[in-house]
């Protein structure tokens, strides 16, 4: 394949991962996690966000439990050459025994309208790892397959597209989200949480000072290239009228 890993120096981009897991072991999305957090230790860059996307469940298709990719956005690079060799390594090392691993690298200023039609193609459509490889060839960017049958290259790059197109995928991980419960302020929840937006189940947006109860299951979604946290209405509480919204609600808006 080709592609100029140097192109990806001190810009954001987009790392997608699939088919890390075995039928026993952590998802996809526990290892996005400890792979993003290991990359800001390290200071290969700065983790900015995870997000979990739902590809098509059809029996066609080999998955684990529910077919998804996850995305990993890093800004601030410092050597993009260690960064790329340490997520093929880690992923090579820590993906679980009979795993067909998939591992997507693309400086979000590269991706066009031909891998985000991708990713939207994975939603409801059987694809192969041959048309994943030829697409990443036409567009020059790092697409590896690592494990087993190395069919995670169709997720991978699927979740790099997903997340690129800014309307699907719910977050997994932003700064201090899952450490984060109590009542808040709409604009301190912004500011400490990284979220654009804070609206109702009626699509509604909350004034900055309106009260909220995060708890501990909050997960945004990505909407129209925003950070959104839904919340719903709290009936009788003196303390605050909103709390973030369901975990079924959330499933239900992110397949």
């Amino acid at each position: 394949m080709v592609h100029n890993e140097n192109i990806f120096q001190g810009k954001k981009f987009i790392i997608g991962i699939d088919d890390t897991d075995n039928r026993y072991s952590r998802g996809t999305g526990h290892r996005a996690r400890k792979l993003g957090a290991l990359i800001t230790k390290r200071k290969l860059g700065n983790l900015c966000s995870i997000s979990r996307h739902q590809l098509l469940v059809d029996e066609r298709i080999p998955y684990t439990s529910h077919n998804s990719s996850a995305s990993i956005v890093i800004d601030q690079v410092t050597d993009t050459e260690k960064l790329i060799s340490f997520c093929k390594k880690f992923l090579w090392w820590h993906s679980a025994i009979g795993s067909d691993t998939g591992l997507c690298i693309v400086e979000s200023s590269k991706i066009g309208k031909e891998i985000i039609d991708w990713g939207i193609r994975a939603k409801t459509e059987v694809l192969n790892k041959n048309q994943a490889h030829s697409l990443a060839e036409s567009q020059k960017i790092l697409l590896k397959g690592l494990r087993g049958e190395k069919i995670g290259v169709i997720g991978s790059l699927a979740a790099v597209g997903l997340n690129a197109g800014g309307n699907d995928g719910r977050l997994l991980w932003l700064p201090g989200m899952r450490e984060t419960e109590g009542i808040f302020s709409v604009e301190k929840i912004q500011q400490n949480l990284h979220i654009d937006e804070i609206c109702t189940l009626k699509n509604d947006i909350l004034a900055s000072e309106t009260k909220v109860y995060i708890g501990l299951w909050s997960r945004p979604v990505n909407i129209n290239k925003k950070i959104t946290l839904f919340v719903e209405e709290v009936k009788n509480n003196e303390q605050f009228q909103w709390q973030s919204a369901s975990k079924e609600f959330i499933k239900s808006i992110s397949q």
